[in-house]
């Protein structure tokens, strides 16, 4: 099947970042211009790409990472992981076209999209440094801390498809573990890339230091013991 994935920003020199975003069940990569075009914005150095999944989804339109028709708690991990490897192949894909490396790589998923993301930043090695998770979930939660550096997870209080209480228990899951994550909950938001939730996506990458990069600098400081 063609990649019928989006370029929306590819720099002419050299690419400081590369940004890929996974778009939810039933939508597909234009879906995602919207907050392609806000980052492009906000990082005018970097190669920003929407991804879009293979399958055509149950709906009429649209494509889907994985098969929700007949989805369950018992099926669904073996699901994800069949279609992880995809994934997995078109960042790197698209690190390799870059020049970018897994370091200042983000992914940034929406829906089925975010639980894609979120269960990619459990591969080793790292496929990437920082993941946006908009409106998701884990499929399960790890049992490890996973491999990417930080983990922002963003959900609409209103959201009825995926409860917001999944993004709050995993971050707390992850804060036990000592990774370094944000977790915003917005007010008056339900199951939608809303704009509220495409700004804070922009404030996370922009001004979110890591926690280790934040420990390395105190303790190059002067003084420092």
């Amino acid at each position: 099947m063609p990649d019928l994935s989006l370029i929306i920003q590819e720099p002419a020199d050299a690419a400081a970042q590369l940004i890929l975003l996974c778009h939810a069940v039933g939508a597909d990569a234009a879906s995602l211009l919207p907050l392609g075009e806000r980052l492009c914005e906000a990082f005018p150095r970097a190669t920003i790409v929407s991804l879009q999944a293979d399958a055509p989804a149950a709906t009429p339109q649209g494509f889907e990472w994985f098969a929700m028709a007949g989805v369950s708690d018992e099926n669904r991990a073996a699901r994800v992981a069949q279609a992880l490897p995809a994934l997995q192949t078109a960042v790197r894909d698209w690190q390799a076209r870059s020049g970018v490396a897994a370091a200042a790589t983000a992914l940034i998923g929406v829906s089925q999209g975010a639980e894609m993301v979120l269960e990619a930043s459990k591969l080793q090695p790292m496929l990437a440094s920082r993941v946006v998770a908009m409106g998701g979930r884990f499929t399960t939660l790890p049992d490890a801390p996973p491999a990417v550096t930080t983990i922002h997870f963003l959900h609409g209080k209103l959201d009825a498809l995926v409860p917001y209480s999944h993004s709050v228990i995993a971050a707390h899951h992850l804060r036990d573990m000592g990774c370094d994550i944000t977790a915003e909950v917005v007010p008056f938001v339900g199951h939608e890339l809303h704009p509220d939730l495409i700004e804070l996506a922009i404030t996370k990458l922009s001004t979110h230091i890591a926690h280790h990069l934040w420990t390395a600098a105190q303790e190059a400081a002067p003084g420092a013991r």
